[in-house]
C-alpha cells in the first residue's frame, strides 16, 4: 500500500515529466511573445478543470475564507508562468528549467515565514549552497546577454515556490485540487488575455499544435504537482523535482542541440546536490 508520502513522490515526479514536456513544446512552438504563449497553455488547462468541477459536481464558486489564497496562489503563478516561458524562449531550455526548479527552494523560505515550519540549520546551509550554485548560472559579469534572461528565470522561480506554498495551505484547508487548478489557469488566462488581444502575433497550424500540445502537457503537470504537495509537504518531496532537469537536458539534446556551459553544468550540481544533501540528512534525523 502507498504512503502519502510515496503518492507525493510520485505525482512530483510525474510532473517534472509532464513540465519538461511542456518547455521543450513551448520552445518549438517558434518566436512568439510569451503572454501568447501563456494564453494558450492555461486555456486548455481551464477546460481540462471545468470538465472536471462539472463532472464531480464541484462548484465554481470560491469559498470565501479561501479567496485570499486563491488569488495570492494565481498571482504568484502567473508570474512564475510568465518569466518562466520568457526564459525558455531566451536561455538553453536546461537552463531555464533549472532557475524554475529553485522554487522548492523558496517554497520552503515561505513555509517558514507563512506556515512557521521550523528550518534546520542544515536547510539554511543548503538554500545558501542553492543560491551560489545559482551565480554560475547567471554567470554575472561575464555574459550580460544571459544575465538579464536568466535573472527573470530566477524570478520565476520566486513566483513559483510563493504559489506551491499557497497550494500546501489551500490542501490544509481541503480546497479541491481540480477547483485551485480552476481558479489558478482561469486567472492567468484574464491576465494574458489583454495581452493576446492587443499585440496577437499570427500563428502557423504547426506553431498552433505546438502550444495545444504545451497546453495538454502543462494540465498534466499542473494536476500532478498539485496532487503531490496534497499529498506531502515540500520540506519531503521537493527533491525529486530535480528529475525535470533530466527530463529537460535529454529533450535539449535530442530535439534542440543543445549541450549545457561547463558554468552552467557547475550550477546544476551545485544546487542539486543541495537539495539531495537536504533531503539525506532530514531522513537521517527522522530516522
Amino acid at each position: 500500500m502507498l504512503t502519502e508520502k510515496n503518492k507525493g513522490i510520485f505525482f512530483i515526479i510525474l510532473a517534472a515529466f509532464f513540465f519538461s514536456l511542456m518547455s521543450l513544446f513551448v520552445r518549438l512552438s517558434g518566436d512568439i511573445p510569451s503572454m501568447q504563449k501563456s494564453f494558450f497553455r492555461n486555456a486548455v488547462a481551464l477546460v481540462f478543470a471545468t470538465i472536471i468541477l462539472c463532472k464531480n459536481h464541484i462548484s465554481f464558486v470560491p469559498k470565501r475564507e479561501n479567496l485570499l489564497l486563491l488569488i495570492l496562489r494565481a498571482f504568484f503563478g502567473t508570474l512564475g508562468l510568465f518569466c518562466n516561458f520568457y526564459a525558455i524562449g531566451k536561455l538553453p531550455l536546461s537552463d531555464a528549467n533549472m532557475l524554475n526548479k529553485l522554487s522548492p527552494f523558496f517554497a520552503i523560505i515561505f513555509s517558514f515565514l507563512l506556515l512557521k515550519e521550523k528550518v534546520a540549520p542544515y536547510q539554511v546551509i543548503c538554500v545558501v549552497s542553492a543560491f551560489i550554485g545559482t551565480l554560475f548560472i547567471l554567470r554575472p559579469g561575464f555574459d550580460n546577454m544571459v544575465t538579464f534572461p536568466a535573472l527573470i528565470g530566477l524570478l520565476g522561480g520566486l513566483g513559483a515556490g510563493i504559489a506551491y506554498t499557497m497550494v500546501r495551505i489551500l490542501s490544509g484547508r481541503h480546497e479541491q485540487s481540480a477547483y485551485i487548478v480552476f481558479f489558478f489557469s482561469a486567472f492567468s488566462c484574464l491576465a494574458s488575455l489583454p495581452f493576446f488581444i492587443f499585440s496577437y502575433t499570427p500563428m502557423s497550424l504547426k506553431q498552433v499544435g505546438f502550444l495545444l500540445l504545451a497546453g495538454l502537457a502543462a494540465s498534466g503537470g499542473q494536476f500532478s504537482i498539485t496532487a503531490a504537495y496534497s499529498h506531502a509537504p515540500a520540506k519531503e518531496i521537493s527533491v525529486y523535482d530535480y528529475t525535470q532537469i533530466i527530463f529537460s537536458s535529454l529533450w535539449g539534446i535530442l530535439f534542440l542541440g543543445e549541450f549545457p556551459t561547463t558554468a552552467s553544468i557547475i550550477g546544476y550540481v551545485i544546487i542539486c546536490g543541495a537539495s539531495v544533501a537536504m533531503f539525506l540528512i532530514r531522513r537521517k534525523r527522522e530516522a
